[in-house]
């Protein structure tokens, strides 16, 4: 929510520049003091902006051009496939194993998606094409976003996640400093409507969005548990589609309702009965 408020005063790319370059400046000083102690093989540095691409420069550009498109209720809601993006890319590309639940509880999932960005509409004739655009776009961003964390696998085995996400925010910082300059050239008049309640958006996008929210969950797996710890981001959807309701009077409508329900019930057989149905050893593995 806070991103679709904030980009109503920051151009989309200007607005990700300045998130991940004071990201990078906050970050500067803990990795210039890790990277004494682990240097970076010249081999990995392929991989290393392979990944920081996927899961920076692509997953903030689709997010924010979706997100200025369609509502947050739909946003957060479509974030859901991620952990259902993670099993299937997972089993695809790592082998990992795979249960005939998981694949239906995906098969479920994904239908709930399609609903959602808008195949009701597209039935009946109702279709707005921005907000299926918006929708599209939050999809694909979920996609770099896994298979960013599918290949930074090998490289957080070898490096600290301090080293990763670092050079991932610097690397984003750079990818994303054209756009924004030609954002600017565009219309240098925009950095004169900034409110503070905009700057408040880019601070939180800073320090909570990029920075402690990727620190405060690695704290929190190393504590709870990958099952546990991801069960909190089950609560996100709802939290996001109550203030949005509150705060930007968007509505919840009956196709949403259908869609968020098979995406929760996919999620659910797609991830978490996994362990469940591992230990049970009753469906046929893949």
């Amino acid at each position: 929510m806070v991103a679709k408020v904030t980009l109503q005063e920051f151009p989309p790319m200007s607005l990700a520049f300045l998130r991940f370059a004071l990201a990078s400046l906050f970050l500067a000083p803990f990795f210039l003091i890790n990277t004494k102690k682990i240097r970076i093989d010249k081999k990995d540095y392929p991989k290393l902006v392979m990944v920081s691409i996927l899961l920076i420069t692509l997953n903030i550009t689709f997010f924010f051009e979706g997100i200025t498109r369609t509502t947050v209720i739909n946003a957060s809601v479509l974030t859901l496939i991620i952990p259902m993006l993670s099993v299937l890319l997972g089993w695809l590309f790592l082998k990992e194993k795979i249960y005939l639940v998981n694949l239906l509880g995906i098969a479920v999932g994904f239908l709930g998606a399609i609903i959602i960005i808008g195949l009701p509409e597209i039935l009946f004739g109702d279709i707005s094409p921005q907000v299926m655009l918006g929708n599209v776009l939050l999809i694909l961003a979920s996609i770099v976003w896994v298979l960013g964390a599918v290949f930074s696998r090998d490289l957080l085995k070898k490096y600290p996640s301090l080293t990763v996400i670092a050079s991932a925010f610097m690397i984003g910082t750079v990818t994303f400093s054209l756009p924004a300059l030609k954002e600017y050239i565009q219309n240098p008049n925009w950095t004169q409507n900034i409110s503070m309640l905009g700057l408040l958006g880019l601070v939180y996008m800073t320090l909570l969005s990029s920075i402690s929210a990727y620190f405060l969950f690695e704290w929190g797996l190393a504590r709870l548990g990958v099952i546990k710890a991801n069960l909190f981001q089950y609560i996100e959807p709802f939290m996001a589609s109550l203030l949005a309701v509150t705060i930007l009077g968007e509505r919840i409508t009956i196709p949403f309702l259908a869609g968020a329900v098979l995406i929760t019930a996919g999620v659910y057989l797609g991830t978490l009965a996994k362990e469940a149905h591992h230990k049970a050893h009753k469906t046929h593995r893949f």
